[in-house]
């Protein structure tokens, strides 16, 4: 078969390397894709990934049988849509199927009408009657852009001069553009994270390995949220108890009311979980595979993943008997100084080859060539990541594939699984 990959990140370059492994997978591209992909795929560059009668042509002109999409901006531009319509089979959500992640606002109507649990919350598009919802509920609060802001539009303001700047900030600055033009205002919810990503063909969810994501930028879960900063699986708070009852009040249920609402949901769903006193609830839903969750989720899947994917796209997941492995994954994200905000380009990186042969797996994020070389082209830069037995061990493998790469003004965190390491001491 041949497969065509849509997106140049992290988690694309871990699915490229996935697929790769099939023996079904005759022949890979990836659109534009990146360097480290150039191993497992042909690189397309220079064809717009929201240009959708681009991509199709592109999907005839290389004879593609499975179209893989990456990132959520394409899927909420309805490319799944364009490639169905062009009898060409495509792993993700249709345009109304990726509104659950492209609007909060939605989702959270979709959970409250199912009673799907996820924290208590309004919806506004007036700045000031937001100011003074804040000013009524105090904080903690959450405040949150209603579209699509690359994984940074959730602010978690833990005084009230946090949360009224940040509604000044996501509306009145238009910090995350359109996206901030409403902004749905949550109840802080306690407890700890995780996340759980779930193969669906629309009827049939299959559930993966869970996985636990580092938002915040520095150690000690201190500094702003990015895109996340590391992560690790399994996350020992989801208990097998947990995933089942996730499965069952928050996986299923989900998949149906998508169904009845006319908006039949197939692909990969992202559930972001908040492990509270009263159970799992819902943080946000994402329409496509987490990054950097897909770089330790993947690692662990033992099952070919080009069967899988055509099982959701063809109605037959019901069929397929998933094996993982039971070991742990951890994935360390090297950035770029300054990231989240300002941070520069252009700088050459040395020791990817080193880390390679430390027995670690270097997914590229954000990278370039220039005249040769490697160099850093985004603000996470680069996700390495080691499986071992356990995850101490992987976490150790993943530290000393780190410590073999270097390039100018280069950060990370230090303390990547730490809940589970203090778990394992217990």
């Amino acid at each position: 078969m041949n497969i065509l990959v849509i997106g140049s990140g992290g988690r694309e370059h871990t699915l490229a390397w996935k697929l790769a492994q099939s023996p079904k997978a005759t022949k890979l591209y990836a659109v534009p894709g990146n360097p480290g992909m150039t191993d497992v795929a042909e690189c397309i560059p220079g064809v717009d990934i929201c240009d959708n009668d681009a991509l199709v042509k592109l999907a005839k002109d290389k004879a593609v049988d499975l179209v893989v999409v990456g990132p959520e901006v394409p899927l909420t531009n309805g490319v799944v849509d364009a490639m169905n319509a062009a009898g060409i089979r495509a792993f993700g959500p249709t345009k109304l199927a990726a509104e659950i992640e492209g609007s909060k606002s939605f989702s959270k109507n979709l959970m409250k009408k199912y009673g799907i649990p996820t924290a208590r919350y309004e919806v506004f598009t007036d700045a000031e009657a937001a100011r003074d919802y804040v000013r009524k509920e105090g904080a903690p609060i959450v405040i949150k852009a209603d579209g699509l802001a690359a994984g940074k539009g959730v602010i978690v303001a833990m005084t009230l001069d946090e949360a009224l700047d940040a509604v000044h900030e996501i509306m009145d600055d238009a910090a995350f553009g359109k996206a901030g033009s409403r902004v749905v205002i949550e109840e802080f919810m306690d407890g700890e994270e995780a996340s759980l990503l779930a193969f669906t063909d629309g009827r049939t969810i299959c559930p993966m390995v869970s996985s636990q994501d580092h938002k915040r930028a520095y150690d000690g879960d201190k500094g702003p949220n990015t895109g996340g900063m590391g992560t690790y699986a399994p996350a020992p708070v989801m208990t097998k108890a947990l995933v089942a009852e996730a499965t069952e009040k928050i996986l299923k249920p989900v998949i149906a009311a998508m169904d009845k609402e006319g908006r039949p949901y197939k692909g990969c769903l992202y559930a972001g979980l908040m492990i509270t006193k009263e159970g799992p609830k819902v943080v946000e839903f994402n329409a496509r595979f987490g990054d950097p969750e897909t770089q330790v989720v993947l690692p662990l899947l033992e099952s070919d993943l080009v069967d899988i994917m055509l099982a959701c796209t063809d109605g037959s997941l019901a069929d397929m008997d998933i094996q993982w492995s039971e070991g742990a994954a951890v994935c360390v994200v090297m950035a770029s100084g300054g990231y989240p905000k300002s941070y520069q380009k252009g700088f050459a990186i040395d020791g990817l080859e080193k880390a390679k042969a430390a027995d670690t797996l270097v997914f590229h994020a954000g990278t370039a060539e220039h005249d040769g070389r490697i160099v850093t082209a985004g603000g996470r830069v680069l996700g390495v990541t080691a499986c071992a037995g356990q995850v101490r061990d992987a976490v150790k493998k993943a530290y000393d594939g780190v410590r073999c790469i270097s390039f100018q003004g280069a950060f990370y965190r230090q303390d990547i699984a730490h809940r589970a390491l203090e778990r394992a001491k217990k």
